[in-house]
């Protein structure tokens, strides 16, 4: 670890190729630091760990067992151990960084949640879970403290320190986690496998999410215990039916009734509008494909030749720097894939926040130059010859033109939808999906807006039509060319025309609302 002063400023903290700025928490056994990487600026979470609390404490097996683990696992829901540094005094594990605080705090904040946002929470707990079982990990701390949210809203499992190794025919009697998650077999010390153990604390999480407080809860640790083994707890009148019988599946007392995960997750509550990506086929990327844009990006970083970045993926070394960089940038570019890919249709949020580069937060999550920014618009040029083929791109859009720099109007457009109650899934940072409901008609009219730059100082934000939420290759690019597809909608009995006719003036009324109050 190393210190470097500078005049009139605190020193540089460092470890490895990190600086360490802000604490983000203070746990039992040392810090949560925010950390940045040095040459690529990504921000990392960096846990410090001091050795002489671990061995005092006698958890040196647990801190053990989380590093193990963690190092691992590469899920889209379970936060990522990038490098783990060890001093004489301290053990420095950089881990991904995740900015939206604790699922408790969040529930504390709102209480019982929508149904569908729980669900889609549950799902993504769920998908995380079901992938450390089927690598033989049990967690056994499942919690809404051991939830953390990125700033996509995101789920993201952390604290493995309580986990454990599934071994067939092999079984766990260790009592340990939070008492109000605990399953009725562990707080009685019974013998018990692993995963019936997180189903139960799933469970338990699922009913904190739809009810804002515990199905069991006392001061009184005895009679907390008494609760949690008879297994009885209130259902509110609000809960539908189908959710009541998933949680009842899950709160079972006997384990060997209890739920499973893929009994889950062929429930019809789970399986509404659940992201396909969250249980991908069990057919494994072939390792051996090496993205080129992020071995350049390495070399560009580090000034060195694609061969010493190569040779070093190939030794496995995990603390070899490059290694490092490179799988942080791919890390980074996978998620921000996996976010535009989602399925997720309870995206929309009114309010929603920019993403974090627009926010004036610092660092951009897209400054590499194979992140998203503003695409080029092909400028018109007539042909040199009549064999050459002119440029393919649309002769108008529906839009307007701007000379400010594009993060500045993408803070002025995220202002004017929320004036306007507009609500928005982010794509990327220069395009969004934006809907607003026509009370009347009670449906939604949907648009697509995008920034894409016309010249060296000029941007145009376009507007499209969205005529279906999923699809938006059925949408109309070019205004002379424009036709609005019917909404397809079981309680609507417009006919076509009548429905193409509604959609097109409906979605131009939604342009004009946003282009006056921009001008505003």
């Amino acid at each position: 670890m190393s210190e470097q002063s500078k005049p009139g400023a605190q020193p540089l903290v460092k470890i490895g190729h990190y600086i360490l700025g802000k604490t983000l928490g203070v746990g039992t056994f040392g810090k949560v630091k925010m950390g940045e990487h040095q040459l690529t600026k990504h921000k990392v979470a960096v846990k410090i760990l001091n050795r002489q609390k671990i061995k005092s404490l006698d958890v040196v097996g647990k801190i053990r067992r989380e590093i193990q683990n963690l190092k691992l696992f590469r899920h889209p829901h379970i936060i990522k151990l990038y490098q783990v540094i060890s001093t004489p005094t301290d053990i420095f594990m950089i881990m991904e960084y995740v900015s939206g605080g604790e699922l408790f705090d969040y529930i504390v904040k709102h209480g019982k949640l929508h149904e569908h946002e729980a669900r889609r929470f549950f799902q993504q707990i769920i998908s995380g879970v079901d992938y450390c079982h089927r690598h033989m990990i049990v967690h056994r701390d499942l919690k809404p403290e051991n939830l953390l949210l990125d700033h996509n809203m995101h789920v993201k499992i952390a604290d493995f320190g309580l986990s454990n190794m599934m071994m067939d025919g092999e079984f766990l009697r260790t009592s340990c986690g939070s008492p109000n998650y605990a399953a009725p077999e562990v707080i009685s010390g019974k013998l018990y496998a692993g995963p019936e153990v997180d189903i139960w604390s799933c469970g338990v999480i699922l009913y904190a999410l739809l009810c804002g407080t515990l199905p069991f809860d006392d001061e009184h640790v005895p009679t907390l215990f008494r609760k949690i083994k008879a297994g009885i707890f209130p259902i509110p009148e609000y809960l539908n039916k189908q959710v009541v019988n998933l949680l009842c599946q899950m709160l079972q007392i006997d384990p060997m009734k209890r739920a499973s995960i893929d009994d889950i997750k062929k429930h019809d509550w789970f399986q509404k509008e659940c992201p396909a990506y969250l249980f991908p086929s069990p057919v494994e990327q072939d390792s051996s494909v090496i993205d080129t844009d992020a071995i350049k990006e390495v070399c560009d970083k580090f000034g060195v030749q694609e061969t010493e970045v190569h040779s070093a993926l190939l030794s496995g070394d995990p603390h070899d720097q490059l290694a490092i960089a490179y799988h942080l940038i791919i890390d980074n570019k996978r998620i921000a894939d996996e976010a535009a890919k989602a399925e997720i249709k309870d995206f929309y949020v009114a309010g929603s926040p920019p993403p974090v580069n627009l926010m004036g937060s610092g660092t951009s999550e897209y400054s590499s130059p194979m992140k998203p920014h503003p695409e080029r618009i092909i400028p018109q040029k007539p042909p040199v010859s009549s064999t050459e083929k002119r440029a393919k791109r649309a002769k108008w859009h529906l839009g307007i033109r701007s000379q400010s720099k594009p993060n500045d109007i993408m803070m002025e457009v995220y202002r004017a939808m929320k004036a306007l109650d507009y609500e928005w899934k982010v794509i990327n940072p220069y395009h969004v999906r934006v809907r607003h409901k026509n009370k009347m008609l009670n449906r939604h009219i949907m648009m697509s807006l995008q920034l894409y730059q016309v010249d060296y100082k000029s941007y145009l934000l376009d507007f499209k039509s969205l005529s279906n939420e999923d699809n938006e290759s059925n949408i109309s690019h070019v205004l002379k060319d424009f036709v609005a597809t019917p909404i397809q909608s079981s309680s609507s009995s417009l006919n076509p025309q009548k429905a193409t006719g509604h959609h097109t003036m409906e979605f131009f009324e939604m342009c004009a609302a946003l282009i006056i109050q921009l001008a505003r």
